[in-house]
């Protein structure tokens, strides 16, 4: 089967069935990252192009390394050390790079809405590794499908998703997924981190041990200094005080809650070491995931049916 779909710009586009074909595809896929010989030749003679335009290492790496394990030919673009740097536009150098023949182009940008803006102007594959605040839909994948494979399910469980929501493109995304998926979904943290209007949307809570004390899964944010416009707490220890998972504040929760972490962590901050390290932590077990989910994108985007 293939994704009806020539781009993947977010999950709230996607259907529940779509987001059904892409874990269980991503299910196949995850067998292969533990070959000796770690290739298939599924996408042998496509072209694939990283176009980061903000800095990233699990996401990069996790593209390069899943067209790579497919056969595919795998092609990194430094904004840094681009044409962007003298002017050139985005659509401009989308179209330049398209002008090469490449099967997709995967795209990170610090403006909402800039993936789908190429993805109206090429007529290769786009998919969005995220864009601004807006959304981050493989990363809220590889989160559905490690709790899938921990917990059996989706439906019915409680995910609680704290810390700066408001600047976080992953909490967006994962809002969406869980949510479609039949999971009840509570945001936690600051007031001034918190979209306005959002309560009409998923469950919020400014108390952490209130809202985590029922949760099956508990997604800690690291705070988005680098969105934020203006102070919106007190400081950074305090924030760690109130708002930081720390084991105090499990000991009330579930005894086999999971812990997931979109990274880079903050440790002392939005999560402590022991908690990072600890037995509830898939911390690494997402990012192995995040490999075979965005293997499966490739397949399920760019004909790999036709192996």
């Amino acid at each position: 089967m293939r994704l009806n779909r020539k781009d993947l710009l977010g999950i709230e586009e996607l259907s529940k069935e779509e987001i059904e074909l892409i874990l269980s595809t991503a299910a196949s896929f995850k067998e292969v990252s533990e070959r000796e010989i770690k290739k298939v030749p599924t996408l042998r003679g496509k072209t694939i192009i990283n176009l980061f335009y903000e800095a990233s290492t699990r996401t990069r790496t996790s593209f390069e390394i899943a067209a790579k394990r497919m056969s595919a030919d795998a092609v990194n673009i430094s904004v840094a050390a681009s044409s962007a740097k003298k002017g050139e536009t985005l659509k401009d150098t989308a179209k330049n790079l398209e002008a090469m023949n490449p099967d997709c182009i995967v795209v990170r940008h610090s403006s909402a809405g800039a993936p789908h803006m190429l993805a109206r102007y090429l007529k290769s594959s786009v998919i969005n590794a995220g864009d601004g605040a807006h959304e981050h839909p493989s990363q809220a994948l590889l989160d559905m499908f490690t709790v899938k494979e921990r917990l059996g399910r989706l439906e019915g469980l409680r995910i609680v998703i704290a810390g700066d929501i408001a600047h976080s493109r992953v909490a967006r995304s994962n809002m969406h997924g869980f949510k479609k998926m039949g999971a009840e979904v509570t945001l936690c943290g600051p007031p001034t981190m918190m979209p306005k209007g959002i309560e009409s949307i998923c469950g919020v809570k400014s108390d952490m041990k209130d809202a985590i004390k029922d949760a099956d899964v508990i997604m800690m944010l690291r705070i988005q200094l680098e969105r934020q416009k203006e102070a919106l707490f007190p400081s950074v220890r305090e924030y760690s005080r109130v708002y930081g998972l720390d084991n105090e504040k499990l000991n009330g929760s579930k005894k086999d809650v999971i812990i997931l972490h979109p990274g880079p962590v903050n440790r002392g901050v939005e999560i402590s070491p022991e908690v990072a390290d600890g037995p509830w932590s898939l911390i690494l077990e997402q990012v192995k995931n995040g490999v075979a989910v965005r293997m499966a994108l490739f397949y399920l985007l760019l004909g790999g049916v036709k192996e």
